[in-house]
């Protein structure tokens, strides 16, 4: 009996395309979900990744350029009024706002400096959106994945022991398949969730640090031409 459940055992694949062939069907939709989730999160976090370090080269590089000494006039005009880079538009939305508040005459409009603020605020607003795009897909991948790998499990499971009821066989070799291709659903799950979630707290704190960099910027050159309205 022993050589028999042996021989049966080596005959069973136990690679992670043999537990997946050999899984039931609700098990392999499960796994092809939590599969796809998985690439989908990496895109995320790759995609990200790139664009939170594009942003801060870029930050940077206008930051110096802004301290530079030359005139903001000089500067708007090299940039244009839809530029590229992130803080280029903020420091851009300013700036235009600045030249509609003066009056033909010389002077300014009331309200200049609540109205470029308001401007800048807009502009922060719409750059926060863009670098915080699809982070909620990671939470959400992050916070379902295990459950949705649980399923597939705890639904694989039931099979198997359907399936020993129906041959009354209790051996280890016709218990084994059917419990290793259940676990596999549970192991993609944590598979996809646990780089969404590392990913997202640092993802999200970096998108907030980027942020705050804008605000302060906002706030400083706020000061700039609030300086220059009262001389």
């Amino acid at each position: 009996m022993e050589a028999e459940t042996l021989a049966v055992a080596h005959q069973i694949d136990f690679s992670m395309w043999g537990m997946f062939a050999q899984a039931t069907f609700i098990v392999k939709v499960v796994m092809l979900m939590l599969i796809f989730a998985s690439f989908w999160a990496w895109a995320i976090i790759i995609q990200k990744l790139i664009m939170y370090r594009k942003a801060r080269a870029e930050a940077d590089a206008f930051d110096r350029q802004f301290w530079s000494g030359e005139p903001l006039d000089e500067l708007f005009e090299q940039i244009g009024t839809d530029p590229a880079g992130h803080s280029q538009r903020i420091f851009a939305s300013g700036m235009m706002e600045w030249r509609r508040s003066h009056r033909q005459d010389g002077g300014m409009i009331a309200g200049a400096t609540a109205r470029i603020d308001r401007s800048m605020d807009v502009a922060i607003a719409k750059e926060s959106e863009g670098l915080q795009s699809n982070l909620t897909v990671l939470a959400t991948v992050g916070s379902i994945a295990p459950f949705v790998g649980l399923f597939g499990t705890v639904w694989g499971i039931m099979q198997a022991f359907v399936g020993i009821a129906a041959s009354q066989n209790t051996s280890l070799a016709v218990v084994a398949p059917g419990i290793a291709e259940a676990l596999l659903a549970t192991a993609l799950g944590l598979l996809a969730a646990i780089p969404a979630v590392i990913f997202y707290n640092k993802l999200s704190a970096d998108s907030d640090r980027i942020v705050a960099g804008y605000e302060a910027f906002a706030d400083e050159f706020a000061t700039i031409l609030s300086r220059q309205l009262d001389s």
